[in-house]
């Protein structure tokens, strides 16, 4: 009996957290998935993106012009519109934070439009240039998980010229979220490769076993 707990005791852990970060993965394919469907919706109903926008003049209008068309196509449970006050936990104080706990992006502000899905999601809008817009989530929504970089919250640039938010170039470089280098590269490693094992790496990328190196080519999990 002795033994079976100790045994238990090594092994839990690593089951709870490899059975969180799935539940995680999952959640955000799913919201990725609901806004690539909206956004095809809102196209076909609107035109394109950059037709959107003749009656609009600032960063905010065309967020907020964003923000409305394609949440038309989801099921929106709240609406914060301009502030975040109410669908995301950031405050000044307290912004994106990375994997060590430190607070590496401001908080989600400036002329951003946000919302809470029907499943509990916070996504908020932003508009970039005439060629991309800003998409940003937390899927535990704002009074639950740690606001983290790469474990409960992504952000994405939606390219309006290919049509698609994942930058390939990333999608090989688990050290750029291991890191918070690049804030897009969480997202693109969850979409492409379905797993955070990102958070599992040290400093060398090494995983756990201290053999495997997390490349995103030869090895895209420490499984």
């Amino acid at each position: 009996m002795g033994v079976i707990g100790v045994v238990a005791a090594l092994t839990l852990p690593n089951l709870n957290s490899s059975t969180g970060d799935k539940e995680k993965v999952a959640k955000v394919n799913k919201i990725y998935s609901n806004f690539n469907d909206a956004y095809g919706r809102a196209v076909a109903v609107y035109g394109p993106v950059n037709e959107w926008f003749k009656n609009d003049s600032t960063t905010a209008d065309k967020s907020k012009r964003i923000g409305e068309r394609i949440t038309e196509f989801m099921k929106i449970s709240k609406t914060c519109g301009a502030s975040i006050t109410g669908c995301f936990t950031a405050t000044s104080t307290k912004g994106i934070l990375d994997n060590s706990g430190c607070n590496v992006f401001g908080s989600y502000t400036g002329d951003g439009y946000s919302y809470i899905t029907a499943d509990g999601t916070s996504i908020g809008f932003r508009y970039a240039t005439n060629d991309s817009f800003i998409v940003a989530f937390d899927i535990d929504g704002p009074n639950k998980g740690g606001y983290t970089l790469g474990v409960d919250y992504f952000i994405f640039i939606f390219d309006l010229i290919t049509e698609t938010g994942i930058e390939e170039f990333y999608m090989n470089d688990p050290m750029s979220c291991a890191e918070s280098i690049n804030e897009e590269a969480c997202f693109t490693w969850v979409i492409y490769h379905k797993n955070m094992d990102y958070r599992k790496i040290n400093s060398s990328g090494k995983c756990p076993d201290g053999k495997t190196i997390l490349d995103g080519t030869t090895n895209t999990t420490c499984n």
